[in-house]
Order: structure tokens, then sequence, then C-alpha cells
């Protein structure tokens, strides 16, 4: 049978056998309106009054929004939040672009992200968790977590987060308290946050909050700085809004999590010896750093010396800019870097996303698909580079033997798979 996968702009097809296992996620329709849907759980929400009840004339508002590497509809957000605050100017809203350690975006990506009007009638900043100068020391959790975040946001009178809500392979879920820590914190508090110790625990993984020692840490920095509200939303596979959330920063995003898990997680009886992923298309397939998601999906479906196929553009390369590259460089097989990022004293930016990759292919062989990479930048990743997915899926099922198993997951992440075995 014939499948397209989620690749790049344009997609990818390849062929499987008709016997493959395809897990894609359950089709949910778009609201008929974004923005009455928006308009009601702004004027509805869960565990506080009406935004245009909260905010008063004068205040400064910020609005954390994802950065370019997340399919966020920001500005049918921001126009929403906006229309709800008739008392403010735009010229008293700042927007943060919660980069997280990310790359800073440049204008011509603000103003694709969020609209010509507010990338140039608002004030826009995009954060930097390495410059010590935008930063503020706000306190500890109670795991002693030193908390740094952007100092312009916690100086804003009425802070208010946006963002969407799926899945997260090692913050159980995405949007809500995230938009303040990672998104908004200086490194050494991301650090803490994606030590080796976090990221191995059993719980830092798709779709577990409580008792997950990274969201654990992430939600207690959100509501020990506070936000004044807080609007997520779910999307379906085309990026169109499925549900809105607001109010209560942790109560919302609560909902909104049990709302995705419902839809966006499913349970498979067996292990497969091959599995094939995407990093579910552009924006989220840009770089090989990111595509470490849609191969952590497939992980968790394949049965230990199997092989996942991953296919992802990464127009953005490895890439260039943040440790990753780096880091896989400096050792020359996966359970080396592992050994590196586990033992005592080792801290660098980046360090979880190999942790994770390492951690998987030590599991499974891992395959790559990816255009815009050079078969050596594959290989120096440790992945096999492949020129074909139809070719290679041939390839391992007869690697495999009699009987081999196949699931495909033409959308990567969009949905989780999960088994208990």
């Amino acid at each position: 049978m014939q499948l397209k996968l989620d690749y790049g702009t344009t997609g990818l097809v390849a062929e499987f056998p008709d016997h493959a296992t395809v897990i894609e996620p359950v089709y949910m329709p778009p609201v008929p309106n974004a923005t009455t849907t928006l308009l009601d759980a702004l004027r509805s929400p869960i565990g506080k009054r009406p935004l245009r009840d909260l905010v008063k004339s004068g205040q400064k508002i910020g609005i954390s929004v994802c950065d370019i590497t997340r399919a966020q509809p920001r500005q049918v957000m921001l126009e929403s939040l906006l229309s709800e605050m008739p008392g403010i100017r735009l010229e008293d809203v700042t927007i943060f672009i919660a980069t997280g350690t990310h790359r800073r975006n440049n204008e011509a990506e603000i103003e694709r992200m969020i609209g010509r009007e507010f990338a140039r009638s608002c004030r826009i900043i995009c954060h930097d968790a390495r410059d010590a100068a935008s930063l503020t020391h706000v306190g500890q959790t109670s795991t002693e977590v030193r908390v740094l975040l952007n100092r312009e946001w916690v100086a804003s009178d009425f802070k208010i987060t946006t963002g969407f809500v799926e899945p997260h392979f090692f913050a159980g879920f995405s949007g809500g308290p995230k938009m303040v820590a990672p998104g908004l914190a200086g490194l050494d508090t991301v650090m803490t946050l994606h030590n080796a110790e976090r990221i191995g625990h059993p719980k830092a993984t798709w779709g577990i909050t409580e008792g997950n020692p990274v969201h654990d840490d992430v939600r207690e920095i959100a509501r020990m700085t506070g936000v004044d509200f807080a609007l997520d939303v779910t999307l379906n596979r085309d990026q169109q809004i499925t549900a809105a959330f607001a109010g209560d920063l942790l109560q919302e995003h609560a909902a909104a999590c049990e709302f995705a898990r419902r839809n966006a997680m499913r349970h498979v009886d067996q292990p497969f010896d091959v599995v094939v992923t995407t990093n579910s298309g552009y924006p989220l397939d840009q770089n090989l750093y990111q595509a470490v998601k849609g191969m952590s999906a497939a992980a968790q479906i394949v049965k230990k010396g199997g092989a996942i196929i991953c296919a992802a553009e990464c127009r953005d390369g490895i890439p260039n800019h943040g440790a990753y590259g780096q880091i896989l460089a400096s050792q020359p097989s996966p359970r080396a870097l592992l050994e590196m990022i586990t033992s005592r004293g080792y801290s660098r930016p980046d360090q979880w996303q190999v942790q994770i990759q390492a951690m998987i292919q030590l599991k499974a062989k891992v395959l790559v698909k990816a255009d815009c990479l050079s078969d050596d930048q594959i290989r120096g990743a440790h992945f096999e580079p492949i020129p074909d997915i139809t070719q290679a899926v041939d390839d391992v099922i007869r690697a495999a033997g009699t009987g081999a198993t196949i699931c495909v997951l033409p959308n990567g992440p969009q949905t989780i798979p999960y088994c208990r075995f």
C-alpha cells in the first residue's frame, strides 16, 4: 500500500506491506470558527474571571508565544486576546518569543509567526537564555532548581502564556507552564530542569505530568513566579484548532492535557520489529535535533533490537547553532555518548536531546531519510542514511525475517503509540 508521510511542506509518498499497522491521529475536525472558540474560552475561563474583567488600562501586558519550531496559531490567538482587552494599547503589549535554549528567531520569521501588525506595533522580545543581563533570579524550587527568568517578563504587570498542547517526549505535554520555563528561563535553569537524572527518569516521558520530575519542576516554577492568565489550544494533523482552554494556568492546562491524551495517544498490544516515523513535517522536522521527537515516538513500540526508520527533511540542518551536533561528534558511539552525559559533573546545553537519542539507539537501529543533510552528516550523528523509504523498509523487513511486523506513523509524534511490555 502507498502512504503519504509528513515530510517538509510537501510530504513524501512511500510503499509499505499490506500487513503494516498504520497509526494516525484520531481525526478531529477543526472548530467551525477559531475566533469564536477562542473568545468563548476567554469569556468563560477555568478557575478565573473573564479576561476583560482582570486587565486594567495602562498595565504593561506580557504575552509569551512559541518560537518558530512550533506550529502554534499565534496570530489568531493574539487577535482574540487583544480583542478581550479593550483598554490595552498595542504599544503597552510585549510579545515574548519563548525560545528556551533554541536560536533567536529573525524579524522575517517573527512577522510570519505573529503577523505584520503585531510585529510592528508591539514590543517584541526574542528570549535569549544565554544573555545574563536579560535575566533575573526569582528564587528556587523545592527541589533546589535555581530559577532565572527573563527580566522583562517578570516585570510585566499582567502575564499571559499562550501555547498549544500535545504529548511531549520528556515533559509529558507541551504548552501551559512550559511557556514560562524552559520557554523564558535562563540557561542554568534549563540545564538543571533537563539534567541527566531528570531526563533518565522513567516518568519523564510522553503523556505523564504528575510524578514526572521535569514537569513537576516546570509546574512549580510557573506557580511560584506567577502567571495571571493562560490560553492554550489543541490542533489536528492539519494544524487547525480543535479546542481552546483558558484561565488559571495549571487548571486550564490540565484540562487541555486530558483532551489531548484522549485524542493523541494510542495503545497497541505488542511491539513491532520495524517502526517507520516522521517528525510531523515542517516546521517540526526542520532539523535533526527536533527529529529526535519522532524517533522517540517510534521507540515506544519498537522491539529491542528492532529498527526505526525516520523521515525528516531537516532544511535547517543538524543544526549549526546549539551544541547538539558538537556533542554528537565528541564520541564514537551512542553508548559512549550516554556514558559521557550521565557521568558526574557533565553539563552542556542540548545534552538532553543527545541523551534521549542515545537511549533510543541502544534499543533499536535508527535509519534516517533527510534530503537536506548529506550522508556524512547523518553518519556523523550516528544514524544510518537512506535514500529511499520504500527500499529501506524492504531491506529491514527482509533482515528481520519471516513474520516481521511493521508499524507506520505517517504523522510522527502527532499520535503517540504505547504498549505495556
